[in-house]
């Protein structure tokens, strides 16, 4: 019997920005064999007049938006099974509701301007932060083609998680279907008040915590698949920046986010805020199971 892959989902508004991530989500769900779900969210608040603005037209309006998206995606990937619906909600709330049967949402924003900020604020990172799958996230001078050959890039962020890391399962996955390298970063730091009276510390304090993170980085890599090009590398810095200056030249960067129980957002929020705002690549933010 054939396996059922789950739609990769995308959030069109008619920008330039979200066509981009139409292209990137086909090429998406090419690579993955999976179909494409558009999906368009807005509320139209009534101010009282009966026009050609209300709900009639702002329905039209919409629908004009998801059949110029679809017809971009079918023209894009031809194999690629294309769906797309209207929806009168406010589109962080659509896309964490469609996102519980997805294999991941993508989301793209207008470039680093001012409206970053906003968007990022109200509708990535609250997609991010409430998303059952991995949210995909483009910044507005990412490129909108998923590479798929020799000589990508994929890097992930390895945290704390050990080998049950649902962030790196999703980018040996990436780097798998693109025939990517992957690169494994973690982050680690000399706290500089450290005792060095205590017996971990003795000797060289910074040289404990370098081999403390490449143990870490080694345990949670042993159950990568040898037909993985992977690389490892531990870097001395604050996580956001290491991430960060991993980014550059990469295709994807991923990383995990355990979820704050008994409240919405993610634990890890700095990172991911500085990531998505910052990272030079398409951030991938995966939720990690508590």
């Amino acid at each position: 019997m054939r396996r059922v892959v789950p739609p990769i989902v995308v959030g069109v508004d008619g920008s330039e920005p979200s066509l981009r991530a139409v292209d990137w989500a086909a090429d998406e769900a090419a690579l993955r064999g999976a179909p494409l779900r558009l999906v368009h969210a807005s509320l139209w608040e009534p101010d009282g007049e009966e026009n050609e603005d209300g709900p009639a037209g702002a329905t039209e309006s919409a629908r004009s938006v998801v059949r110029a998206a679809a017809r971009r995606a079918r023209l894009r990937r031809p194999d690629v099974v294309v769906s797309a619906e209207v929806v009168s909600e406010e589109p962080e709330y659509a896309l964490v509701r469609a996102g519980r049967t997805a294999s991941a949402l993508v989301l793209g924003t207008r470039g680093r301007s001012g409206l970053v900020e906003m968007l990022l604020g109200s509708v990535g990172l609250t997609v991010a932060g409430q998303a059952d799958c991995p949210v995909i996230v483009l910044g507005g001078g990412h490129d909108n083609r998923v590479s798929a050959g020799e000589g990508g890039r994929v890097v992930v962020g390895v945290g704390e998680t050990g080998t049950d890391s649902a962030a790196l399962r999703f980018a040996v996955q990436e780097a798998r279907l693109r025939r990517a390298a992957l690169d494994a970063v973690r982050a680690w730091r000399c706290p500089p008040h450290e005792s060095v009276e205590h017996p971990l510390f003795a000797g060289d304090p910074a040289r404990l915590h370098e081999q403390y993170a490449a143990d870490v980085l080694e345990l949670a890599l042993k159950e990568v698949p040898p037909e993985v090009d992977l690389r490892r590398r531990t870097v001395e810095g604050a996580a956001r920046r290491v991430l960060l200056d991993a980014s550059h030249g990469a295709d994807l960067l991923v990383v995990g986010a355990r979820r704050n129980p008994g409240h919405l957002g993610l634990r890890s929020g700095r990172v991911v805020h500085a990531v998505l705002h910052h990272a030079a690549c398409a951030v991938a933010v995966v939720p990690e199971e508590e």
